[in-house]
């Protein structure tokens, strides 16, 4: 962990790194017993978030690392950030994002610079670095707790393997595991719910269509004989009833940072390579599958944040049921297997005689990123733990409130990534090897988090805050696990832990309205949509301001919309279908004019859109394949009060576009 000026102590097999300014003295952290305002278990991003917010807030804070790794997946090969509405991201992850951004383009950070979602692992780790050592934050690495004492509901101090303990009044979970908040007695589940227990529509067993072989795949040691056993990885039991809860999890895989580059270092067979893992993938290749085999979303750098792609890909699928609760030494099993099974893949894809020469060498142009994970031979240090415990608490959060059917008023950030899920299994079915578990379902719009989702219930215990593993169904949970959540989450706990503190209360007392106004004070989004005084939105969804030509459709199926839809030409009737939104204007005035619409590789590039603004027509030319989910500005105006198309209004146009045209908001803001 280079922190440009740091101390490191050695405290028997754990290290201690301290920041430039360390909250409390050397020899008090190195000591047998320390104390801190806001004690954080688990050095990922959003343990990190949690010390920082908490320095800034004028307290003491200290973070306790179970393993060598500071990042967690945003140090760890997740470089391109699963976002959603990347204008729902606030407070401190916004400031992240717009760090890597001045990174790579060396200017300053301010609250106005641009973001900038995909990054290389040690930019990320120098962002973080920074922010510790800005804060003066000492990170306790390879210290495991072993024990946690209660006084009455109060965690009063958590002991670790390394001989030392920690106190302090509040202390925050910030692990992908949960394992402080199991520790504390806190209640919590693993797997999936029916969708019975919450009235939900896609938890539980959900045999889908993504990720899934579509081509037939003998599950047969010997193809057509039962009798000779199924391959690994393969369950024998039948497939449950669609919607039925079980304890399986979704899986997990590592995040690989690759390279085409010179000194990009081969793919190696690992010991303990075994090829009939990869049998049912050389039996679809066969069966004329070409790929794709594994992502390659360029993040920087000439790298990529490679993941998991296809039926048959780099996510251990059902090899991590066990995970949650199992023994330090068990998941260190765990993750060895998963690095020996997604490493044997690599090598399997390049090397294996039965594949096609293309499927070889395209791989095989592919290779670890040598100045990435350097300790460690370019493989990532953090394995991919998608969903492991969820706490249960007065609060959980369900499909209902990510489809926006539910509303919490205690909202202390957003979430806004698709309800996704990760198969969780390999079944037979009328013979032929299916995944079951995938699920990719979008929401309409950003949607808040209950602050009763990230505490307990009080009689549990009444000073822990769990950013990240959360009160949450599995489906919910799918759209929440996101990095950038867990760090707004992680702000708005440490912000909560300064308000108990001072208060002198239990997590749960503190008052909602005083720390929601905390929170955007400090740049936090708590509602969607976001507004500014004296905008106007004209939605697609409504009839005043909307007037059409030709054919347009509604749909939901891409992300990231405002309201509860969006428009589409269905790629037909080009020059025909046309779209505009006329606001009313109250106050003649310069205004900023914004257009929003969903983005897909689908979509038109070369969209004309017509601004008109006072019997003057500004045409811009937008490209709906990225941006999406946005406001984009299309400019500034001068535009008259009153209702008038000719006056004030964004004609969207279809002529000669190259793809889907959408339809979804117009925005006007004053200037």
């Amino acid at each position: 962990m280079p922190y440009t000026r740091r101390h490191v102590l050695r405290l028997g097999t754990a290290t201690l790194v301290v920041a430039a300014t360390p909250a409390v003295s050397l020899p008090a952290l190195a000591a047998a017993a320390v104390t801190a305002d806001l004690v954080i278990y688990g050095a990922t991003s959003a343990g990190i978030a949690a010390a920082v917010t908490a320095r800034r807030l004028g307290r003491s804070a200290l973070i306790v690392e179970p393993g060598s790794h500071v990042g967690g997946l945003s140090t760890g090969g997740l470089g391109m950030t699963d976002s959603g509405v990347k204008a729902a991201i606030g407070g401190l992850a916004g400031e992240f994002y717009r760090r890597v951004y001045a990174k790579y383009h060396g200017t300053a950070v301010t609250p106005t610079s641009p973001a900038r979602f995909t990054f290389e692992p040690h930019v990320a780790s120098v962002i973080f670095d920074e922010l510790l050592a800005e804060a003066g934050v000492p990170v306790y690495l390879n210290t495991r707790l072993t024990g946690v004492t209660m006084a009455g509901n109060r965690i009063s101090e958590l002991a670790c393997d390394s001989g030392q303990v920690f106190r302090g009044p509040v202390f925050v979970d910030a692990t992908y595991e949960g394992d402080l908040m199991a520790r504390a007695g806190v209640g919590w589940t693993a797997g999936r719910e029916a969708n019975s227990v919450y009235g939900e529509t896609i938890n539980g067993v959900q045999l889908r269509s993504g990720h899934q072989f579509n081509r037939f795949v003998d599950p047969y040691v010997t193809p057509g004989s039962a009798a000779s056993g199924l391959l690994p990885g393969i369950s024998a039991t039948p497939v449950a009833p669609a919607g039925s809860g079980d304890g399986r999890i979704q899986a997990y895989n590592f995040r690989m940072c690759l390279t085409q580059a010179g000194n990009r270092i081969p793919f190696a067979k690992p010991a303990g390579y075994d090829p009939i893992r990869y049998e049912p993938l050389a039996r679809y290749v066969q069966a004329g599958y070409t790929g794709p085999f594994f992502t390659t979303h360029q993040v920087g750098g000439g790298k990529t944040d490679s993941n998991n792609d296809g039926p048959f890909s780099t996510d251990f699928i059902g090899q991590n049921y066990a995970y949650p609760t199992a023994s330090p030494a068990a998941r260190a099993g765990m993750v060895e297997e998963h690095r020996v099974y997604q490493q044997g893949l690599m090598w399997f894809l390049a090397n294996d005689p039965r594949l096609p020469a293309s499927v070889r060498s395209g791989t095989a142009s592919w290779g670890l990123a040598a100045d990435e994970f350097t300790g460690n031979g370019g493989w990532p240090t953090q394995l991919y733990v998608r969903e492991a415990r969820r706490m249960v608490s007065a609060y959980v959060m369900t499909e209902a409130d990510c489809r926006g059917g539910r509303v919490p008023s205690d909202s202390v950030g957003l979430a806004s990534y698709t309800m996704d899920s990760h198969n969780c299994q390999r079944v037979v079915v009328t013979g032929g090897l299916k995944n079951e578990g995938d699920v990719q379902i979008g929401v309409p719009q950003p949607f808040p988090i209950s602050y009763r989702a990230i505490t307990p219930y009080e009689s549990q215990c009444a000073n822990l805050l769990v950013p990240v593993c959360l009160s949450a169904s599995h489906i919910a949970y799918g759209s929440i696990r996101m990095e950038p959540v867990f760090m707004i989450l992680a702000q708005s706990a440490a912000t909560a832990a300064h308000l108990a503190i001072t208060a002198g209360s239990s997590v749960q007392q503190v008052p909602v309205a005083t720390l929601q106004a905390r929170l955007r004070a400090d740049g936090q989004l708590l509602t969607w949509p976001l507004t500014a005084p004296g905008e106007i939105i004209v939605d697609s969804s409504t009839s005043a301001g909307v007037t059409r030509a030709g054919v347009w459709l509604t749909s939901t199926s891409i992300a990231g919309y405002y309201g509860p839809d969006y428009e589409h030409d269905d790629n037909t009737g080009k020059g025909v279908n046309r779209l505009r939104f006329t606001p009313t204007i109250p106050v003649t005035g310069s205004y900023q004019v914004f257009l929003r619409w969903t983005a897909h590789a689908n979509r038109a590039s070369n969209v004309p859109v017509d601004v008109c603004a006072g019997g003057t027509v500004t045409t811009r030319t937008v490209d709906q394949r990225t941006g999406g989910g946005q406001w984009a500005s299309l400019g500034t105006y001068t535009l008259p009060a009153g209702s008038s198309p000719t006056a004030a209004s964004v004609l969207i146009r279809t002529e000669a576009t190259d793809g889907y045209v959408v339809a979804d908001a117009a925005r006007f803001v004053p200037a």
